[in-house]
This record gives C-alpha cells, sequence and structure tokens, in this order.
C-alpha cells in the first residue's frame, strides 16, 4: 500500500474544475430564459409596448366601474399607470359607451391629456361612442371605429319626470316647504314653470356650446355637420372627420405601434 500524503484526500477534486462545470450551468439557463423571451417576443410583438384601456358603459364621476358603468376615477387611474409605465409605448382607449355626464367626461379628459403628452393614445370604438364619450374620443391622437360604430350623438339633454297627472288620479297629494322658488324645481309631483324651463334651457345650452366648442378646437369638422345631435355611422363618420379612419382594436393597436415609432414625445 502506498502511504498518502498529509493533508490530501482521495475524493478532493481541483477547484478549478467546480468553477467550470458552475460557469457552464449559469451559461445554459441564461440562454434558455434568454430564449424563452425571444419567443414571448416574438409570438407577442404585436402587441408588446401598447397598453388597451378600457371605457366601457355609462361615464360616471367616481371610482368603481361595473358591466354598465365606466368610473371617471378609475379610467383616468389606468390612463396615467400606463402613461407613465417606460415599458409601454402607447395608449389604445377602448371605448364602448352612449355617453353620461359631462363632468365624468371632463375628468377623464383631464388624464387622457395628461397621458397624450407622454405618448400617444389612440381611440378603438366598439358598437357607441356617443354624446360624453365621444367628447373624451376628441381628445385622442387617432381615433378608429368600424363602419358601423353609432358615434357623434354631440349634444346635452336634461330630461324632468312628471308624474303629477298620474298623483291627482290616484289621489296622492305632496305638499313642498321650500327656501327658494327654484329649490324643487324638477320634483316629479308637477311640471316645470315656464321660469324653470327657461332655466333649464340656459344650462343646457351653456354646457351644449362648452361640449362642442372644445371638440371643434380638437378636430376639424363642420360645425353644421354635428350640432343638431344626432348619431352617425362610423362609415359616414370618417367622411366628415369625425372618425379618423375604419378598422378595429387590432388595427387600432398596430396604428398606435406605428404612432409610438414617430413619435418624438418623450
Amino acid at each position: 500500500m502506498i502511504p498518502l500524503d498529509e493533508g490530501t484526500t482521495p475524493t478532493s477534486v481541483p477547484n478549478s474544475s467546480v468553477k467550470t462545470w458552475l460557469f457552464i450551468v449559469l451559461l445554459g439557463i441564461i440562454i434558455v430564459i434568454g430564449f424563452l423571451i425571444a419567443v414571448f417576443y416574438l409570438t407577442n410583438s404585436d402587441k408588446m409596448g401598447v397598453t388597451v384601456v378600457r371605457m366601457e358603459g355609462t361615464l360616471v364621476t367616481g371610482d368603481t366601474s361595473s358591466d354598465t358603468i365606466a368610473a371617471s376615477e378609475e379610467v383616468g387611474k389606468e390612463l396615467r399607470n400606463a402613461a407613465n409605465d417606460p415599458m409601454v409605448e402607447a395608449i389604445v382607449l377602448r371605448v364602448n359607451s352612449p355617453g353620461g355626464t359631462p363632468a365624468a367626461a371632463q375628468e377623464i379628459i383631464g388624464d387622457l391629456e395628461y397621458a397624450k403628452s407622454k405618448k400617444p393614445v389612440v381611440v378603438s370604438m366598439g358598437d357607441m361612442a356617443t354624446s360624453a364619450a365621444y367628447y373624451v374620443s376628441a381628445h385622442a391622437t387617432k381615433i378608429y371605429a368600424d363602419p358601423d360604430t353609432f358615434t357623434a350623438g354631440i349634444g346635452v339633454m336634461w330630461t324632468f319626470p312628471d308624474i303629477s297627472q298620474w298623483m291627482n288620479r290616484e289621489g296622492y297629494n305632496v305638499s313642498i316647504v321650500k327656501s327658494g322658488s327654484k329649490k324643487d324645481m324638477g320634483s316629479t309631483s308637477r311640471p316645470l314653470s315656464e321660469e324653470e324651463r327657461d332655466y333649464a334651457q340656459k344650462i343646457v345650452n351653456s354646457s351644449f356650446e362648452n361640449f362642442i366648442s372644445d371638440v371643434l378646437a380638437q378636430r376639424q369638422i363642420a360645425r353644421s355637420d354635428i350640432e343638431d345631435g344626432r348619431v352617425i355611422r362610423g362609415a359616414d363618420a370618417v367622411k366628415i372627420n369625425i372618425v379618423d379612419e375604419i378598422g378595429n382594436l387590432n388595427d387600432a393597436i398596430d396604428g398606435a405601434k406605428k404612432l409610438a415609432s414617430h413619435s418624438s414625445i418623450h
């Protein structure tokens, strides 16, 4: 038997061999991860860099949306988050809404303008983008709609239900004590007075003038084409510059990517 030198063992392995194997394993892991990332980017390249924010339902102020309501604070927050995300190159606002309150539209417009100052914001209209929903859409960098999308519908309406005749037939009576002549304006228990009707018309006219003036400032549209408040098909809307192009959501995403590639906004 040949004696072993002191301080050595028959199982010792040179440190250089261990380091080599660790390097090979680590390099293999990096290659696999890189390959997976490349595959992901290649298979999703049509949507990479674009975030879709949805504005669907009636526009109201608030922070809680549902299947039928688009809350201004929630939509605005998503727009701002996308605007501040360095991985997002452009934003597509998917609109499917009959409109809502002017105040809700104005809140969303404020956040849309913030987003637009940082990157392109493209609107993709679905079934409907009318009234206050078009108010918002007009501020986008570009608007896409389907041929049969209902859009425009630019106007303001204030409804006053009156069930006073039914109440009289049924024998109901309502007594109101009020501090001012118009404090109970809009009560369902009586019709509007002429003075109240004139006052309501004044408010509606002022709101409408603010609405249509803003839209005309954003887009080159003839006032006569939209001031009657009618709904317009997407195929006709593109002819009078209410909409820029006919296309679906994927077309809007592609358009947003093209705008981002040519954008000078940082």
